[in-house]
């Protein structure tokens, strides 16, 4: 899989739980592979649940620290780092355009990177020598705001700024299981209906999710593990299919099913689910 020249892809990311920096799994080696086939990416820019604020805000911070915001977790998992630089001059240019789209916005130059962001930098970049920053998710955001949030940062691609949406495709935290239980059907039902969504490029649907997509609010309880998508499927451009780049369900009821936009075909593409 190789980028296009014209501009960088576009990443919706299941991150799981916090130890999948420790553990990778599938996705971790995809993710790893993948990393290697990004030349010319210039930053990258995260939108993640794990930084709500009450307005649009957008990182500056020149060299943000690693942030390990979670608890009770083996101590290996706090040693890690992911020193990557910012990049205050296109976290400046996404404000210019979030505010040219209407958004409310301000700038933080202080905070650093959350686990959203840098866990699955972590495998996807490992070196963590491309600069990454981050713009906030509003408390109120919904989905129709999500992927108006994801137009409004496409422009960015053309400026070499790998885009990536982190968030869950499954994330009820109260029905987490031991590592090896099979995997739930309501998880399996709703992760294969979004699938079929995302490749059908159903947008409407995928706005309206909640109501359509079978279990939707038991898979989502709170829905700020799924906007991600949105932000993703927003940044993509009209006739960019996505791909599938892991379809596991690990803990009984975390899907870590993720997606890409804007790469070459897959050697073997996880496919569409029959009804």
């Amino acid at each position: 899989m190789n980028t296009t020249l014209q501009r960088a892809p576009v990443f919706f990311i299941s991150h799981g739980a916090p130890t999948f920096a420790l553990d990778p799994g599938p996705l971790g080696a995809h993710l790893k592979a993948l990393g290697k086939q990004l030349p010319g990416v210039k930053a990258v820019l995260v939108v993640s649940p794990h930084w709500q604020t009450r307005a649009l805000q957008v990182l500056t911070t020149p060299k943000p620290e690693t942030v390990h915001d979670f608890g009770g977790f083996p101590a290996a998992l706090y040693q890690l780092q992911y020193p990557a630089p910012g990049q205050p001059e296109l976290a400046l240019e996404a404000l210019r355009l979030l505010t040219q789209a209407g958004w409310p916005v301000t700038v933080d130059a202080h905070r650093g990177l959350d686990h959203g962001a840098w866990v699955p930098l972590f495998h996807l970049l490992p070196q963590a020598n491309i600069p990454v920053f981050q713009v906030s998710m509003p408390h109120q955001l919904d989905t129709a705001g999500a992927l108006a949030l994801g137009r409004a940062l496409a422009p960015l691609r053309d400026q070499g700024v790998l885009i990536v949406g982190s968030g869950s495709l499954t994330h009820n935290l109260y029905d987490i299981q031991p590592p090896a239980t099979p995997a739930a059907a309501y998880a399996v039902e709703f992760a294969h209906w979004i699938r079929n969504a995302v490749y059908r490029a159903e947008v409407d649907a995928l706005l309206d999710y909640r109501r359509l997509a079978p279990h939707a609010e038991r898979a989502h309880p709170t829905q700020e593990h799924f906007l991600p998508l949105l932000v993703a499927l927003g940044a993509s451009v009209e006739g960019e299919a996505a791909q599938v780049i892991a379809d596991d369900i690990i803990y009984g009821v975390l899907s870590m099913e993720s997606y890409v936009w804007g790469m070459n075909p897959v050697a073997a593409p996880v496919p569409e689910v029959a009804a």
